[in-house]
């Protein structure tokens, strides 16, 4: 685990920006989670969230994305169905009763982003299926908790670690949470797992999303052919959740939480 990169720190004006960003995207995925039924297709959700951005202005911090080595990114959303764990590409597919899908979104405004991500239940699911739910959203809220002015950097992924763990479940390890601010990406690379007290201090200003990913199996992950899609190498279920959080002097702000939203 590498700390060497210096972690930004963000101005009141650029704090303003990202919460507005932040804002439209906590609205728009809460109008994408209730969407979600039996007979949708992950592309009415893509076409939902382009209109929403256009409608309202803001640009996409997903669609043409252009990571170093890989294609650029064809969408607005990531959307990923069951096994799929994150960076799911939306297209014809429908989701069918007992689904479960994420849904990964972030926009930009004045050339600061925000990002966000719910997993979200298609009709009934099992208390199997919910309880990974539950806890891959649990698991994030006691991350937040530990975003506290002083706390180590490995605090929030081993917090994250350890609630998964507890059920018998797996954290991914290759992909993490991560700064963010003028670049949808930047550093640090918060890993979901990890010893505590390690790391630099957590400082007001900074602005992080933490991402837990946890699959109902094991870790392993195993990229589709478009590049992009990341699905669990032993086909098991896989639930991501995400916010956008400012460190404040009183502790964190979440930025992509509105009422109703997870």
């Amino acid at each position: 685990m590498a700390f060497s990169e210096r972690i930004p720190i963000k101005t009141r004006r650029e704090i303003d920006i990202m919460r507005e960003a932040s804002r439209h995207v906590a609205e728009i995925l809460l109008e994408l989670r209730h969407m979600v039924a039996p007979g949708v297709r992950t592309a009415d959700l893509e076409d939902h969230a382009a209109k929403a951005i256009k409608d309202r202005g803001v640009q996409s911090s997903f669609k043409g994305y252009d990571p170093h080595g890989l294609p650029k990114y064809p969408s607005s959303l990531c959307v990923s169905v069951n096994e799929e764990i994150v960076h799911g590409i939306p297209g014809p597919r429908e989701l069918k009763e007992g689904d479960i899908v994420g849904i990964d979104f972030g926009v930009s405004v004045d050339g600061y982003h925000g990002d966000s991500a719910v997993t979200v239940a298609v009709g009934n699911i099992d208390e199997r299926v919910r309880k990974l739910l539950d806890t891959t959203a649990n698991a994030l809220c006691l991350a937040i908790e530990k975003m506290l002015p002083g706390n180590r950097l490995s605090d929030i992924g081993h917090a994250v670690q350890t609630r998964a763990e507890r059920e018998g479940y797996s954290v991914v390890r290759v992909f993490a949470g991560h700064g963010i601010g003028s670049k949808l990406h930047e550093p640090p690379w918060i890993p979901n797992y990890g010893s505590p007290g390690r790391g630099p201090r957590l400082i007001p200003g900074m602005v992080l999303a933490i991402e837990p990913m946890v699959n109902i199996g094991g870790a392993d992950v195993v990229m589709l052919e478009d590049e992009w899609t990341a699905v669990t190498a032993d086909g098991s279920l896989s639930a991501h959740f995400e916010h956008t959080i400012l460190i404040t002097e009183e502790g964190p702000d979440v930025l992509t939480r509105i009422e109703g939203s997870h």
